[in-house]
């Protein structure tokens, strides 16, 4: 790490005549050097060409020749005429070479005598070994393209010229094979000199002198590019699957040497060079080189490693500087702090078992039912680590199969839920580190757990710092405003048409799931990508090449997101939060639709409607429901155009929305026996179940991030604790009998595996319907929202069925209800009902759901 600059008032050394610290060598060799010094002269920073009196100096020096350079560094003497030996190198803080090593002269060898040029054939004037006046500015302005070519060592006529630019350093020298030569001091933090070597070494250090500090280093610019061929291949041509691997901060060993490979995808910008807490956040000494046409930028910093801090600093095509986070960081600074963190991983998986055993059954034929939670605030304070020694034992006593995580991403604002992403390859430090993360979901899995996480690909924030106008121009946006400009929620939509910007989401999406074992990714706002009209009107938006409203480059990103993650990571689903009529939201990619479509290739699809819908319907007064009962029954109209999950979502509970339990009319046992008629209606429902945090036990508030779940509720000291914890029981019992019954769960997406039995029943506000198994086994559902009790109520039901029994009734004393039961097995009698050859005659508790099965 580069030692701290020095204070205003220590002694600096800038432009070409600075002054050299006063050298240590006092010896005839080091007289020698600084007379041969004297005699060359000297080369001006900014010239690039010696005066005619410089060469004079040279000439009339010849007889003593130097390390070129500024100022004279070690020196190297000219030697001509039969039986010369080898060159010497001397002079001050050159240390002699083993003795009789090849070219160098040492212990035992004979100093060569220098041989007067002829004055008809004056020799050749030192090659200069600083940096020209070009490069020199362009290295310290930042827009310098291939730094490499110019710093590092370089052969020249007459050895090998060794350059660095090192801001603030007093000296630097250079030590390679037993030999060590100080650098002359060009100005600027610029170091050169010229050593007589047949070849560049493969290995040799810079010891470089600060005041009050000596560091020794390799040198950055010594080492071919840390990232190989193919990797920029693919990232050219947009199919770099782990391009988490290739692009970011990596922390590794290259060429022998630990250090950190930091790789920029800044395909517009002038330069890019690295800022971090390793140089003090100045990096004028750090510039990357760019690999052409792929627009990636590189750079191997030796002897950097985890946890040091750093962001780009990016010169833009106007001559503009800018400094950014990196958009591949896998560690973040807790916010409001934005710098990225260099990160390594060093977790161990302990989910063998769950990995393997996930890809058995597809997620629309399996039991899922899931929890879905708000991280920051689901129990406030705690961290990663500190969540995994509670929310596992939680959801598992809860039976649920799944949690769904909210937010994941690291964002700026809290009070976004995640939904405005700044780092979309780093869990948010808020709770901990990346293996923190992995250390949750690990936990998650041995309990038998899967893990879904929200995932945002539809839009990004304008944060300078950020993703936005990253180089200096749209980039990761469309570079049409109108394009660009997301009408909601003020912020940027990605440009998916750009090979590049679909490589990097759709590789964020693999790694979520293969960095992380991410079992899931929903995904937010998907018809806000579908839709060029999204939200504008007439005239703000211009049709596709077919004339139509279709975003083709959504659907493009979206079709490949899906594929690539269901090749590479079996078991995994993913899900579309998508509220319009979208044809084929769940279909395979390669069936086409009657829209001319692909499938968009997901799982799962929130069923927006039904949410809407039934919610409506539960909200109405009880005797008006009969006005509204269609609302109830519309779903299954559509119910197998998708494969649905049936969410209660976090949006439904905020901003004025009121809780779930809220939104039931009437009084507090009223509203309580309807919150769990819906929870029953809901669990029968065709479709998988989705559940947000505080809803299982009847929270009355709405959800805030700022102090989530109301948990004094299920206080035993708390008088009205029995009403809350008795939905939470309820909740738990719907999940049991879920899993036990494949009725509930097998046949969700076939419309084979369902049966209306009273779906007209609007006077009564009774819903009956038929749920069946792969074996044809049924499950009776009955709810009724009406808060009456219904004697006798009789029922179509299948004549094969000898008896039913009560499996679940949302009415029983310990959820709070008032204990109407059908206590016996009910046997079928030879009426026909609801068009079947045999009826039951149940009596039907008031504001209940009952679930019966053969007994």
């Amino acid at each position: 790490m580069t030692p701290r600059p020095p204070s205003e008032d220590s002694p600096k050394k800038t432009g070409a005549n600075a002054k050299k610290p006063a050298a240590a060598d006092k010896t005839a060799a080091g007289k020698q050097a600084a007379a041969a010094r004297k005699a060359a002269g000297k080369k001006t920073a900014a010239t690039a060409k010696r005066s005619a009196e410089e060469k004079a100096a040279v000439q009339k020096a010849a007889k003593t020749p130097k390390v070129s350079g500024k100022k004279a560094g070690p020196k190297r003497d000219t030697v001509t005429g039969p039986g010369a030996t080898q060159p010497t190198v001397t002079g001050p803080g050159v240390t002699d070479p083993p003795a009789g090593e090849p070219g160098v002269t040492g212990v035992g060898v004979t100093e060569p005598t220098a041989v007067s040029p002829s004055p008809a054939d004056p020799p050749e004037a030192p090659p200069f070994a600083g940096v020209e006046s070009w490069d020199r500015e362009r290295l310290l302005g930042g827009t310098h393209h291939d730094p490499h070519g110019v710093l590092g060592a370089h052969p020249v006529p007459g050895g090998v010229a060794f350059r660095t630019l090192r801001p603030y350093a007093l000296k630097v020298a250079l030590v390679t094979d037993g030999l060590r030569a100080e650098l002359d001091d060009d100005g600027d933090g610029f170091f050169s000199g010229l050593l007589p070597l047949r070849e560049i070494p493969e290995t040799y250090r810079l010891v470089v002198t600060y005041e009050g500090s000596v560091l020794e280093t390799e040198d950055a610019y010594r080492f071919l590019p840390a990232i190989g061929e193919f990797d920029l291949h693919l990232l050219g041509e947009g199919r770099h699957e782990q391009l988490w691997k290739a692009l970011g901060a990596e922390p590794m060993e290259h060429q022998g040497v630990r250090g950190t490979r930091f790789t920029v995808w800044a395909p517009n910008a002038r330069g890019v060079r690295v800022a971090g807490s390793f140089n003090y956040w100045d990096p004028t000494g750090y510039p990357m080189r760019s690999l052409g046409s792929t627009g990636v930028w590189e750079l191997f910093v030796p002897a950097v490693g985890e946890g040091e801090l750093y962001k780009f600093e990016i010169t833009r095509p106007d001559g503009s500087k800018t400094l950014r986070a990196d958009p591949m960081a896998r560690r973040t600074e807790v916010p409001p702090s934005t710098s990225s963190i260099i990160d390594a991983s060093h977790h161990e998986w302990q989910d063998a078992s769950w990995m393997s055993a996930r890809a058995l059954r597809p997620a629309h034929e399996a039991p899922f039912s899931v929890y879905e939670i708000h991280l920051a605030s689901w129990r406030p304070g705690l961290t990663y680590r500190q969540l995994a020694e509670q929310l596992p034992a939680y959801v598992s006593d809860l039976g649920f199969t799944h949690v769904e995580l909210m937010p994941v991403a690291e964002h700026p604002f809290g009070g976004s839920w995640g939904y405005q992403v700044t780092g979309f390859y780093a869990p948010t430090a808020r709770m901990g580190t990346p293996d923190d993360f992995k250390y949750l979901v690990d936990a998650l899995h041995r309990a038998g757990i899967g893990v879904l996480m929200d995932w945002v690909p539809a839009h990004f924030p304008r944060d300078d710092w950020a993703l936005a106008e990253f180089d200096g121009r749209p980039l990761y946006e469309h570079e049409d405003p109108a394009r660009a400009a997301h009408p909601d929620w003020g912020t940027l939509e990605f440009d998916y048409g750009r090979r590049e910007v679909r490589n990097f989401l759709v590789a964020n999406a693999v790694y979520w799931c293969e960095e992380f074992h991410i079992d899931g990714l929903r995904v937010d706002a998907v018809a806000s990508m579908l839709y060029l009209d999204y939200s504008r009107e007439a005239g703000q938006w211009t049709p596709n090449e077919h004339g139509g409203r279709e975003n083709l480059d959504a659907v493009a990103f979206l079709q490949e997101m899906n594929a690539t993650v269901y090749r590479r990571n079996p078991g995994v689903v993913t899900i579309a939060e998508e509220s319009t009529a979208w044809d084929g939201v769940t279909r395979a990619t390669h069936h086409i639709g009657p829209g001319g479509f692909g499938g968009l290739g997901f799982g799962l699809k929130w069923n927006m409607g039904w949410m809407h819908d039934s919610l409506d319907y539960v909200q109405h007064d009880p005797i008006h429901r009969r006005f509204h009962h269609n609302e109830m029954t519309f779903s299954m109209v559509y119910a197998y155009s998708e494969n649905y999950v049936l969410p209660i979502s976090h949006d439904e509970v905020v901003h004025g929305k009121r809780s779930l339990v809220s939104k039931m009319p009437g009084d507090w046992w009223q509203q309580r026996a309807t919150d769990r008629a819906y929870l029953g209606f809901m669990w029968a429902h065709p479709g998988k179940q989705l559940l947000f945090m505080g809803q299982e036990f009847a929270q009355g508030a709405e959800w805030s991030e700022a102090h989530g779940p109301d948990w004094w509720l299920l206080d035993p000291a708390y008088g009205a604790e029995p009403d809350h914890r008795g939905v939470r029981d309820l909740v738990r019992d719907l999940n049991t009998v879920y899993r036990h019954e494949a009725a509930l769960w097998e046949r969700d997406t076939e419309p084979s595996g369902f049966a209306w039995v009273a779906g007209d029943a609007a006077e009564d506000n009774v819903f009956a319907f038929l749920r069946y198994d792969a074996d044809g086994s049924p499950l009776l559902a009955v709810s009724h929202f009406s808060p009456v009790v219904r004697h006798e109520y009789r029922l179509g039901v299948p004549d094969d069925v000898p008896a039913w029994h009560e499996v679940l009734n949302t009415d029983l004393a310990r959820y709070g209800g008032s204990d109407v039961t059908n206590p016996d097995p009910v046997k079928p009698e030879p009426h026909p009902a609801h068009g079947r050859p045999a009826s039951i005659r149940l009596t039907l508790p008031p504001l209940a759901t009952v679930w019966l099965r053969p007994a």
